[in-house]
């Protein structure tokens, strides 16, 4: 019974599909109103303790990055979050659904990572009205051989 809880829960928490890990330590940009409070509570149940917020001044495991199409300039934002994480660490890019306000078009997204120097995995939705993707940087992911 409990293999089946586990794959359960894998399931139905997105932040243990995106690969958080206890004692990690997560920045979060661009928290607003909007954000999927419940993705928050799993991301701070998965790490076991809080998302540091903007104003966290060391070296973070990764970065969640809610970000809106009328946020500004995607590329700046995805540059300056690569610069609060230490090699090997990941960016969660968090982005309304279509339909939804503030929705950014896949295609922006995959010229934004790649011009910031990002490598994106695939979109995966993460709650009712956000999607995310897992963006890494190309030398840490050689660096994993």
């Amino acid at each position: 019974m409990s293999a089946t809880a586990d794959h359960a829960e894998e399931r139905t928490n997105p932040a243990a599909r995106l690969g958080f890990q206890p004692g990690q330590v997560v920045q979060e940009i661009g928290y607003d109103e909007d954000v999927d409070q419940e993705l928050r509570e799993a991301i701070e149940e998965a790490v076991e303790g809080d998302l540091m917020d903007e104003e966290y001044d060391d070296v973070a495991d990764a970065v969640v990055l809610w970000f809106r199409d009328e946020d500004g300039d995607l590329t700046d934002a995805l540059v300056d979050a690569t610069t609060y994480i230490e090699e090997g660490g990941a960016i969660l890019l968090l982005t309304p659904k279509t339909g939804r306000s503030g929705y950014v078009e896949p295609s922006d997204i995959s010229e934004a990572a790649t011009t910031a120097g990002l490598t994106a995995s695939k979109s995966v939705s993460v709650g009712k009205d956000w999607s995310g993707s897992r963006l890494a940087t190309p030398k840490a992911a050689k660096s994993k051989r």
